[in-house]
């Protein structure tokens, strides 16, 4: 009898990818920042900030130093250390030419960006300073101290100007008006966010943010302003007293920094879970999420968003470069050239189309014993680390099609070892992705029903990675169960309000008639 051959159908592994990111313009945007570049510093990094001007350096606080640093190059440019103990906030005028610093020694300090010198010490604070600033006008700076002070200082003469002692607690965060040099904003660990003015040396409004106050900035318009701590981000509106214009709760540990960027129509905000986020100031909604490999303690970006620096708890500067557009590359594609005559009454410029090389469909390993009908060694292919751990749809994929065939008891058989352990491995670590509980349960079935009268006679490794998969199994069944008394909870809950609701209306349209009733005696009377 002739031989029939039949198709051969690939498995399907493309139901089990990720579902893609959607590309946005913002997304677009933010990924053209380079690959960072680490830089390690001695300490924490407490403080970042860009120069307003070319070639925008960046001033780094760490430790007992403020290193000023070439974002083209990398390296420190200028190393200002006149510090006896921590420096804290340093930042720059918006001229470039001075930076004004804090430090653990209760004492301000300011210094020439080239020559590193120690033009003016301003003291009068009795506890450490973290933050300080330029005022509006550029002929005073603010500084914020951990003895519950909020201090003004006139650069000229060193003399306190105003001096607001109003908070409960130590203050880590403030703010310069940019509208007002008279207008100051200080944020506290006592929740509460201040806004004072110097003219008449009070307090005119006052917030609770709800959480101990990390960073605070205003809007250019100087009608806003934004406060973080804890994991929430706030906006409120000073001319309407204070009102809460909006609640972003995006990070789940500390937010440590806010900064705006893109013209002032993103605001971008740092915290301890690793990640920078970048809200639409219109909408205040996230657009991008940019992920680090440590706790975030400070963050800045320069003008037009060139150079993004961060600054982590381990010491470590991460910078980032906007990627310049670079040539167009032809030697790696095909060129289709139209005839000329084609393009006589074409008055485009463009003389030929690019044609992108197509890459061959090549079969997987897998594939290949899959038609073979070896099925042990299209498993023992797809249980191989780089893609057990790269490509788990493809493992899952496989599996699936070998519990079609019903073929997978056959193919477990015919695993060693070590292949076993490899197995045990895969539906440890995937038995908790959604996208793949159902069918690792289903193989984890089969396993057991071919291995069940052998599992004594595993090695000592397999035998631990089989009761810890037993281990995994009876935790997500216990989660499982939470979540349907969870569910149940919320249901009774929610039939509770509907049936409430009910009530309610029935009342109103039982009670209408004898109102309209009531109306209708009143009228003839």
């Amino acid at each position: 009898m002739a031989h029939i051959s039949y198709p051969f159908k690939k498995t399907n592994k493309a139901v089990y990818q990720k579902p893609a990111s959607v590309l946005t313009e913002d997304s677009l945007y933010w990924k053209k920042l380079g690959l960072p570049v680490l830089v390690k510093e001695f300490g924490a990094i407490d403080y970042l900030d860009f120069s307003p001007v070319e070639p925008h350096y960046f001033a780094a606080t760490c430790s007992v130093r403020v290193q000023v640093y070439d974002p083209i190059t990398k390296v420190v440019a200028k190393n200002i250390s006149k510090f006896v103990e921590a420096a804290y906030g340093a930042s720059f005028r918006s001229d470039g030419r001075l930076i004004i610093s804090g430090s653990e020694e209760a004492a301000v300090k300011l210094f020439d960006v080239q020559s590193k010198n120690v033009l003016r010490v301003f003291t009068g604070h009795t506890a450490a300073v973290h933050r300080t600033f330029f005022t509006k006008d550029q002929v005073k700076v603010l500084s914020f101290s951990d003895d519950k002070s909020v201090c003004l200082w006139d650069i000229a003469t060193e003399e306190k100007i105003a001096s607001f002692s109003e908070h409960s607690d130590y203050i880590r965060a403030g703010a310069p008006s940019p509208i007002s040099p008279e207008i100051i904003l200080s944020g506290s660990y006592d929740h509460t966010v201040k806004l004072y003015d110097c003219r008449s040396n009070e307090t005119v409004l006052t917030v609770n943010h709800g959480n101990p106050v990390e960073s605070t900035l205003f809007l250019p318009s100087g009608g806003i302003f934004i406060s973080a701590g804890g994991t929430e981000i706030k906006v409120w509106d000073i001319f309407n007293g204070g009102k809460l214009l909006a609640n972003i709760s995006q990070h789940h540990k500390t937010v440590t920094t806010l900064r705006l960027a893109s013209n002032n129509s993103r605001l971008m905000s740092a915290s301890l879970d690793r990640h920078v986020k970048i809200y639409d100031i219109s909408t205040f909604k996230a657009v991008h999420n940019i992920d680090f490999p440590n706790a975030i303690l400070s963050m800045a970006i320069s003008e037009n968003d060139d150079v993004l620096a961060v600054g982590m708890v381990d010491g470590v500067i991460s910078i980032r470069k906007r990627e310049q557009p670079a040539r167009r590359q032809y030697e790696k594609r095909l060129f289709k050239f139209i005839p000329d005559h084609v393009l006589v009454d074409n008055t485009s410029s463009t003389l030929d189309v690019i044609v992108n090389k197509q890459k061959e469909d090549k079969n997987s390993e897998y594939e290949k014993f899959l038609r073979k009908m070896e099925f042990g060694k299209a498993l023992t292919a797809v249980l191989k680390p780089y893609i057990a751990t790269k490509f788990p749809e493809k493992t899952i994929a496989l599996i699936q099609e070998l519990q079609r065939r019903k073929v997978l008891h056959v193919a477990m058989h015919d695993l060693t070892d070590k292949n076993i352990g490899a197995l045990l491995r895969f539906f440890k670590k995937n038995l908790g992705e959604t996208r793949f509980t159902r069918e690792v349960i289903d193989a984890t079935n089969v396993f057991i029903d071919v291995f069940d009268n052998q599992i004594k006679l595993f090695s000592e490794e397999n035998l631990r990675l089989f009761a810890s998969l037993q281990e995994e199994i009876n935790d997500e069944v216990e989660v499982c169960k939470r979540v349907c008394e969870l569910e149940g909870a919320i249901g009774l809950l929610l039939a509770g309000a509907q049936v409430g609701s009910n009530i309610d209306t029935l009342e109103l349209n039982t009670l209408a008639p004898s109102t309209k009733a009531q109306k209708d005696i009143i009228i003839d009377v």
